[in-house]
């Protein structure tokens, strides 16, 4: 009966011990020669070989690399097992656990052939430990099948499971969490090293990205425009650095590769910043390291250059740790990230002069160069204001042109980086934004609405300027083109009046209102341009420069220059619906009071051009005092030294506090009444 209750132990059953399908392995019904005080021990003892059986069908049906089909007998219907090579490799660290269950087997058929008479008690004793720990390792394989768990999330389960207070089952569940791990460093080192993915089933925390997934990034983005950078540590996307290596910049390249964090199998125990950073090295090595096609010869090495062999080592070590350490993982991976970074910083700043290549943006993208966008506004300005057509990007960019040819040297590159066009995605959102507007007439979305500054990104700019990054910068294009468009018609309005001397006395009285209106517009679009390009660009490209001048790492520039766009967007109230939305109402309002008075001449006004000059400075009134209601609301709340510049330089004389006050008073006078 010994040799019967061993060959239970193992999992198979026989004369003395049958399988009962819920119970397991038992002893058999009615048999005369077994005690039923003894029935209780065998089937405690049983319970093991039930737990031996189980482990053994798992991992006999889950250690196949390929995945597995089994068919659904409710439906018929096909359903795929968890598979893969961490599933295989919890196997593999389960049946070593196992081996010393086997040992014991053959330990106790020792001793039971040298005494045939040795008691169930010794055998209960000898196996004792297992009846803590097969329960144990059979819930973690119930929760990998009942959560479908794949790859690094088998990882996860195995690391919670490991927080146990019993020695032999948190021993056990390390052994197989370290055979795990090892597919994770082979892949880890393949991607860090040598920037190959190695993952045909989906398991590894950095994951091949797909449209979907850059479809989720676009409205990731959109939502959280005040925020630039979620992450501890930002990587470099493989399409930046795909096109980087392919030589010259071919607008809307489709990216070859393109990888991303799979937050689905990330750890939880290891961090978003630390993900991050594998990300960065393994794009960064198998992006440059796979350069075939780029003529310059002097990127086709490694980043890491002569350093591999010792961060092999280094991954390697880790690998041998018994037990995943934070702290050192993070260090060794610090480690090869701070060689790729100097890599880059060296290739950015110094090779391709990045300080150069941001003075141009500035001059383009932020008007630095004011006087070459007033020449282009005046030649533009019949064209863009009407409704684009399928010419209208060619033709406007033709002006630019011919805009640039006059003010910039044969010799300058930046000529050949920038063109205009029309982006047709935003008339739709501009028609949608003008039929908002209830208190004036409708109106047409003209080309201002729409133009944009077309970049050719030189190499290796791509690693900075990605394509979201350019958004931002015709954002602010669009914006500060728009504030300075409003200067010169308001400019252009006094300049076209100035000779008018031959009007009657009551037209005198009416251009007497008008004059105070233009002044009261133009005071305030010119501080409002001054606030612009003084007190935020200025500043804070001057803050860009001294960042970039005192580090020689390239993820402190990419997160200053992160910094960078997203504080001109938010100090320029881009980012803030109900200023930016006042400011444009304003701005339209003081284009449309230029454009009715330019159209006159200085043929005298009729009634019915006053009546919608009358109507538009009410407006335009209103919109004022809306405009530093809000602002000054925002700075009690807000500790926010921009807003204070601005208000200081709109309302030094407290002329906007006082018509605001005025405001508010009459309005309560009126509901009193």
């Amino acid at each position: 009966m010994l040799h019967e209750l061993l060959l239970a132990l193992s999992g198979d059953s026989g004369g003395v011990f049958v399988y009962k399908k819920f119970a397991g392995l038992q002893v058999a019904a009615d048999l005369p020669f077994i005690h039923r005080s003894e029935v209780d021990l065998l089937n405690r003892i049983c319970k093991l070989g039930s737990y031996f059986q189980k482990f053994q069908t798992f991992c006999r049906k889950y250690s196949e690399v390929s995945p597995f089909i089994r068919e659904n007998p409710n439906d018929g219907a096909t359903q795929q097992e968890p598979f893969g090579l961490y599933i295989q490799a919890f196997c593999t660290g389960l049946d070593q656990v196992l081996d010393s269950y086997r040992k014991s087997l053959i330990d106790l058929e020792s001793q039971i052939l040298e005494d045939p008479k040795l008691p169930l008690t010794y055998i209960e004793h000898s196996l004792e430990q297992y009846q803590v720990l097969f329960p144990a390792l059979w819930s973690v394989v119930e929760q990998i099948q009942a959560s479908k768990a794949l790859g690094c999330q088998i990882l996860d389960i195995l690391h919670q499971s490991c927080n146990c207070g019993i020695p032999d089952v948190r021993d056990a569940l390390e052994r197989i969490l370290f055979v795990c791990h090892g597919v994770m460093y082979q892949q880890l080192s393949a991607w860090v090293l040598h920037g190959i993915h190695i993952d045909k089933h989906n398991e590894f925390f950095i994951k091949e990205a797909t449209s979907a997934d850059d479809q989720t990034v676009n409205k990731t983005d959109e939502g959280a425009a005040s925020s630039s950078s979620d992450l501890g540590i930002p990587g470099i996307t493989g399409r930046q650095l795909t096109e980087i290596l392919e030589g010259e910049v071919k607008k809307q390249t489709p990216a070859r590769w393109q990888f991303r964090i799979n937050a689905e199998m990330l750890p939880s125990y290891i961090p978003t910043r630390v993900a991050d950073k594998v990300l960065f090295i393994g794009e960064s090595v198998g992006m440059f390291k796979g350069s075939k096609e780029t003529k310059n010869s002097l990127y086709r090495s490694s980043v890491i250059q002569d350093k591999e062999q010792e961060f092999t080592r280094l991954l390697y070590s880790l690998q041998q740790q018994p037990k995943f350490n934070l702290m050192l993982f993070e260090n060794e991976i610090d480690k090869i990230r701070l060689c790729v970074a100097e890599h880059l910083w060296k290739l950015v700043v110094e090779d391709v002069n990045l300080l150069k290549q941001l003075q141009i943006l500035k001059d383009f993208f932020l008007l630095g160069r004011g006087e070459l966008f007033s020449a282009f506004i005046e030649h533009a300005r019949s064209l863009l204001k009407l409704p684009p057509s399928d010419n209208t990007s060619h033709d406007a960019n033709a002006a630019f042109l011919q805009v640039l040819s006059k003010f910039l040297p044969d010799d300058d590159e930046s000529a050949s980086m920038f063109n205009v066009v029309i982006d047709k995605e935003m008339i739709e959102q501009e028609k949608k934004k003008k039929t908002t507007t209830t208190d004036q007439p409708a109106v047409v979305v003209s080309g201002w609405d729409c133009v944009k500054l077309q970049y050719d990104v030189q190499w290796p700019l791509h690693i900075l300027f990605q394509p979201t990054v350019l958004e931002k910068y015709n954002n602010l294009f669009r914006f500060l083109l728009k504030v300075k468009r409003t200067q010169l018609d308001l400019q252009q309005v006094w300049a076209a009046y100035m000779g008018t001397k031959h009007l009657s006395t009551a037209q005198l009285a009416n251009m007497t209102k008008i004059w105070l209106s233009r002044m009261h517009m133009a005071f305030l679009v010119d501080n409002l341009q001054y606030y612009l390009q003084v007190d935020v660009l200025e500043t804070q490209f001057s803050q860009l420069v001294e960042k970039i001048n005192s580090t020689r790492d390239f993820e402190s520039i990419r997160l200053a220059h992160d910094h960078f766009i997203t504080t001109l967007m938010a100090q320029s109230f881009l980012l803030m619906k109900p200023v930016s939305h006042c400011l444009d109402e304003i701005l339209n309002l003081c284009q449309s009071f230029s454009s009715l008075l330019l159209q006159t001449g200085s043929t005298g006004l009729t009634q019915r051009e006053l009546t919608q000059i009358e109507n538009i400075t009410k407006t335009y009134e209103r919109q004022t005092v809306l405009l530093f209601q809000i602002l000054s609301s925002v700075r009690s709340h807000q500790a926010s030294p921009h807003l204070a510049q601005l208000l200081l330089r709109i309302d030094f004389n407290k002329h906007f506090s006082s018509s605001s006050t005025t405001t508010i008073s009459s309005s309560e006078t009126s509901a009193s009444f």
